[in-house]
């Protein structure tokens, strides 16, 4: 099978091929930008399918990072997914962002956890065990503090692998001998590993994906300021 990654959930705006019977990824391409997702990621498609002289109907599933990350980001990377896969008439699937960053970083054996930043002093966090193929979470997908994320790790008594836009940040604040992080390659979002996310991950049609941003969005929180009021 054929499987489209695509990640616009931060800085980075990225997208991969992967053909899973080979176990292959033929493609992918990740740019830091400063541009909007939206000018950007669908050239990004079209370039890899160029360069692999692959067509999107050859696409047989789009993997899409669908949260935590930027809601703008996230909102175009979804929406982009669901017009291709209704107007290819495939099956699509979405992916933790949190999970993709582990899955950059599926080669470690141990624990990988995934930092990225929130606001103030919170992150978006997850932690898993991986044995060098696959991955398997241990804590629950969660907006926590640095403090209370740091404590955590401390308790947990192994080395373990930090990536994410928050990674660097936590690794200098919190230095440690336990603590090692991820090369340049392995930590920010990349379409790689929502790909490999995704090949483990049960299709739904274009109009079940829906964005995860573990928390709400700020109309939301506006909302809730002038019912109280």
């Amino acid at each position: 099978m054929l499987i489209l990654g695509i990640d616009t959930s931060g800085k980075t705006a990225s997208a991969a091929l992967f053909d899973t019977v080979s176990e292959v990824i033929l493609a992918q391409k990740t740019l830091y930008t400063q541009k909007a997702h939206s000018q950007v990621i669908m050239p990004i498609v079209k370039d890899i399918l160029n360069q692999t002289g692959k067509e999107l109907k050859d696409v047989e599933l789009i993997a899409v990072a669908n949260g935590p990350g930027s809601y703008t980001g996230l909102r175009i990377g979804v929406a982009a997914v669901k017009a291709l896969c209704f107007g290819l008439d495939i099956k699509c699937c979405g992916v933790s962002t949190l999970e993709g960053l582990a899955c950059n970083n599926i080669a470690h054996k141990g624990i990988i956890c995934a930092i990225m930043k929130a606001r103030g002093d919170l992150v978006y966090t997850c932690t898993y065990k991986c044995d060098g193929y696959c991955i398997e979470p241990i804590t629950p997908e969660q907006i926590i503090s640095t403090d209370e994320l740091a404590q955590f790790l401390a308790f947990n008594g192994e080395e373990v692998l930090l990536c994410g836009d928050g990674a660097a940040d936590f690794f200098t604040n919190y230095r440690s001998p336990m603590l090692v992080i991820a090369p340049p390659q392995g930590r920010l979002q990349n379409a790689v590993g929502v790909c490999l996310a995704g090949a483990s991950r049960k299709s739904i049609s274009p109009d079940e994906l829906e964005v995860s941003y573990l928390q709400k969005v700020k109309a939301e929180k506006d909302m809730e300021e002038k019912l109280k009021k």
